[in-house]
């Protein structure tokens, strides 16, 4: 049994079906990268994952260690260790970074961590991210560059020390400098305790990243499974290929 196993999943949204009978296994040490076109599903996945109200599940399981999380609030989702990486990281006015850190990190842990132990946590993860200090007096995400953001959000993550990390597009819109260093930070996060699900349409991630299985998505179901190799075999010629061997029509 997978640590992660995702069962004949069915989702929709506003009443529009969009995953059509999804099945992953992910264990914990491995990482697997998830590609497909835009409205493919994947995004949706990592909601249903992660538990947002606005995607509904209509059929399927999605199992967490033996624990169902169909019927678990995010917050408890996030106390099992699921940690979701969202594409498009909302700002929050008002709320500065580090208290909205401490206060996550003590929610997780369901205990108090002293201050000055959190800071010196905080303060050594962000140099490791190449975060600058001055973003500890900053709002979350407000004014924060596209770079900034997913800097942020593997920040939370190696505070936060979750079991299964699920990257939605982390590797959009930054340049070539910040995803190495996004790359770097997933890197140092990877081990025997953390399971890694990277969603992406580009192969450029996975130049710095690797992963153990790569999967296609079309349609809203997984039409194509591999290795290092099928992310290879995209590089060279995109979609199209995949699409004609499974008669995709978009």
């Amino acid at each position: 049994m997978a640590d992660l196993e995702i069962r004949d999943l069915h989702v929709e949204a506003d009443d529009t079906p969009i995953l059509r009978g999804v099945d992953l296994d992910l264990d914990k040490g491995k990482t697997i990268a998830l590609m497909g076109p835009n409205g493919s599903g994947k995004s949706t996945l990592a909601y249903a994952i992660a538990g947002h109200p606005a995607y509904d599940i209509t059929g399927g399981t999605i199992t967490w260690k033996g624990t169902e999380l169909t019927e678990l609030t995010p917050d408890e989702r996030a106390r099992l260790g699921v940690f979701l990486a969202m594409q498009y990281p909302v700002e929050v006015p008002g709320v500065s970074l580090t208290n909205f850190l401490r206060t996550a990190v003590n929610a997780v842990n369901e205990e108090d961590v002293p201050v000055r132990e959190f800071m010196q946590r905080l303060r050594s993860e962000m140099a490791e991210l190449g975060v600058d200090d001055s973003f500890l007096q900053r709002s979350v995400n407000e004014g924060f560059s596209g770079g900034e953001k997913k800097r942020f959000e593997i920040l939370q993550a190696a505070l936060l020390k979750p079991e299964l990390a699920v990257l939605d597009e982390t590797d959009s819109g930054l340049d070539v400098d910040a995803l190495r260093i996004v790359a770097e930070g997933v890197n140092r996060l990877s081990g025997p305790d953390l399971g890694v699900l990277i969603i992406t349409h580009y192969t450029r991630i996975l130049r710095y990243i690797t992963a153990d299985e790569v999967h296609v998505m079309f349609e809203g179901r997984i039409v194509a499974s591999g290795g290092a190799e099928l992310a290879d075999e995209l590089e060279q010629g995109g979609y199209d290929k995949i699409r004609a061997e499974h008669g995709v029509s978009v």
